[in-house]
């Protein structure tokens, strides 16, 4: 049903906008997913959207224990649009279960750290497996239950005296060197499923109308 609903739907689309979806799948990836623990300035937390968003990353788990995640559209310029967006917040602290789920879905855990155990960015190896980024709120950073849980943990190596890069600037430097990286590789690829998939959700939010379209085109 996907397959024919998808062909029916692209026959909304210009042929230039086909192609341009089209060869932006071919760059997403699920082997590398981001991980925002307790975000709350909603600057840094479009910021990194807009990043993941331009390095082909397609699933952001958004960790809410105190703060709610605000997109700021100005900052995000509609990357949210093109990503799939996971919350967590049905409990008082929502850490521990996210991580555990990423761990069942054959993630390593990976916290950004600054510290002199952390692995530098330049010797971290990709073809361990999945992986799953995890950055903490601006001010205090990853929760103890977060560091707890991480199986590695990886630094951007700095010349200066501060100690750290803003979130989203962290995010930018990390994704740009690892995902240049694997490109060279092919086990980063999504499979034709997760394609499809994603094709057909980035249809219906292109389209306008899509939903009263697609119940007419059932009826048919």
């Amino acid at each position: 049903m996907d397959k024919a609903l998808i062909t029916y739907l692209e026959s909304f689309l210009t042929p230039r906008r086909k192609a341009l979806f089209q060869q932006v799948l071919q760059n997403r990836t699920r082997y590398l997913t981001v991980v925002l623990e307790d975000l709350y300035q909603p600057h840094n937390a479009s910021a990194v959207l807009r990043t993941c968003e331009c390095f082909g990353i397609q699933d952001i788990h958004i960790i809410e224990n105190r703060n709610q995640y605000i997109v700021n559209p100005d900052v995000a310029l509609g990357a949210s649009k093109w990503l799939t967006l996971l919350k967590y917040n049905t409990k008082e602290n929502n850490t521990a279960d996210t991580l555990a789920f990423l761990k069942k879905k054959g993630y390593r855990l990976v916290a950004t750290v600054p510290s002199h155990a952390s692995i530098s960015l330049p010797d971290f190896d990709l073809d361990k497996g999945k992986t799953a980024l995890l950055f903490g709120t601006e001010l205090t950073g990853l929760s103890d239950t977060a560091l707890g849980m991480a199986d590695e943990s990886l630094k951007i190596p700095m010349a200066g005296f501060t100690e750290s890069f803003n979130i989203s600037v962290s995010a930018g430097i990390i994704l740009s060197h690892l995902t240049l990286k694997f490109h060279k590789k092919d086990y980063w690829r999504l499979s034709v499923k997760e394609k499809e998939k994603i094709y057909l959700e980035w249809l219906k939010k292109s389209i306008k109308s899509s939903d009263q379209i697609i119940s007419k085109w059932k009826k048919k």
